[in-house]
């Protein structure tokens, strides 16, 4: 890909309306653009990041057996009111009617459809457990839409649903993705830290928040600073090492606002290891047992019984995700973002001095794009003619985590290679090739 022919409308100045730093990058480096209040169009770098992100949400969900689906965005009133939610939720539930007069929405969530969905399908215990996830755009009217996609009113969202036939069986599910949310945030370089949470109107008794550290999250948290040291590595998926692995975490107090009591934080934290400070909501995992599958009839046969499922929902915010990794990762004063490698919009940019007139150094950025090509190696090559300082003040705003320079210092397959943040380095072809995929399987 030439620079000069992507659509990457980059900004000189800070907008205005940018507050916090996600918004202020993604305007400025032209991954996203704004609508309306509270919508955005995504544009090429900012869907290709999301794009990534969403790849790896799905891999760790197909890694503890859930399957893929897809439901609309438009769902039938009648389910909502079945499940007695159509009044309850709220204006941030977008209500419409279609041309013959019948109630619709524009989903904000989907228990009751999934719950639909099951119900018409699996009749039998021997079916269970079924687990079933779709990544789908939700829309929820926010009142005061603001930090950009951080609190916006249309998002891209990873939800999946658990049917069970009973609390024992759900609370193995649970904890399933309990795991599997972990190891997301853990690929994504991501410290997350899973807090006990109020349900809200998804409802239940039973829910975690998983949470990065941010000045500017909107989330409360009280936490015990030991929760930091507790090794999430876990390999087996079963009841017993996924319930301890749970345990471990709760063995230290960590909770969202909602959940706060200052006399139990002072009685369960030595005052050394507390913690108040603010984070971001990536990930929200619920247990609701049989809250939309008894009023919908959502049952199974069990031994000539009806019984109906226990259930739980779990959520991870894919285009959210892309604005908290910035919060996590872009340094304000050096103007670098240091997207991890997995998630990088390109591996690699190839910068050549460009002399007007000279296309010596572009040909040979094109020989070397070549082999990138032919090692999976994902690239741009700037062909601008701005001056080097600013290409390179570019790349690092924009976050290639790799670059190879094309310059004075370049002699026969020896090249300037920059990793993002650090200092050049002299190298050939083949090794920088070799650091490059090394990155990538970090």
């Amino acid at each position: 890909m030439l620079f000069s022919k992507s659509f990457i409308p980059i900004l000189k100045n800070i907008p205005s309306e940018a507050k916090i730093k996600s918004h202020q990058l993604m305007l400025r480096t032209g991954m996203i653009k704004q609508s309306s209040a509270g919508i955005y169009s995504w544009l090429p770098l900012g869907f290709k990041v999301m794009k990534k992100i969403e790849q790896i949400v799905r891999e760790e969900q197909d890694n503890i057996g859930v399957q893929e689906i897809l439901m609309p965005t438009i769902q039938s009133a009648e389910i909502w009111k079945e499940s007695g939610r159509y009044k309850d939720y709220g204006e941030e539930m977008l209500r419409i009617k279609d041309r013959q007069g019948r109630d619709m929405l524009y989903g904000p969530t989907n228990e009751e459809l999934v719950t639909d969905i099951f119900r018409s399908s699996i009749k039998s215990y021997k079916s269970l457990p079924q687990l079933l996830y779709h990544i789908q755009w939700k829309f929820r009217d926010e009142l005061r839409p603001r930090f950009g996609i951080m609190r916006c009113r249309e998002f891209y969202m990873k939800d999946a649903y658990s049917f069970d036939l009973n609390d024992d069986e759900a609370l193995f599910s649970y904890n399933k993705f309990f795991l599997s949310y972990l190891k997301t945030f853990k690929r994504l370089n991501l410290s997350a830290i899973p807090m006990a949470a109020d349900t809200g109107p998804i409802g239940g008794n039973l829910s975690h928040e998983f949470i990065i550290l941010a000045d500017t999250g909107e989330s409360k948290i009280y936490t015990d600073k030991r929760v930091f040291n507790v090794d999430s590595d876990q390999t087996k998926i079963e009841k017993n090492s996924l319930a301890n692995l749970r345990k471990e975490f709760e063995k230290f107090y960590s909770v969202t606002d909602e959940k706060y009591s200052e006399k139990e934080f002072n009685n369960k934290v030595p005052e050394e290891f507390r913690l108040k400070t603010k984070g971001i909501e990536v990930g929200h995992i619920f247990y609701f047992g049989d809250k939309y599958s008894k009023p919908m009839n959502s049952s199974v046969d069990y031994n000539g019984k009806k019984e109906f499922v226990k259930m739980g929902s779990y959520g991870v915010g894919v285009s959210r995700l892309v604005g908290a990794i910035i919060e996590a990762k872009y340094d304000e004063k050096k103007e670098i973002m240091k997207w991890p490698q997995s998630i990088s919009p390109y591996d690699c940019a190839i910068i050549p001095f460009l002399n007007k007139g000279n296309k010596k150094n572009l040909d040979k950025a094109v020989n070397i794009s070549k082999k990138l090509r032919e090692n999976n190696i994902d690239f741009i090559i700037d062909d601008t003619e701005e001056n080097f300082s600013s290409k390179l003040k570019k790349f690092n705003l924009i976050g290639i985590p790799s670059q190879i320079i094309i310059g004075n210092k370049t002699e026969g397959d020896n090249f300037e290679f920059i990793k993002i943040g650090e200092n050049p380095e002299i190298s050939n072809l083949d090794k920088i090739i070799k650091l490059i995929n090394q990155s990538k399987k970090n």
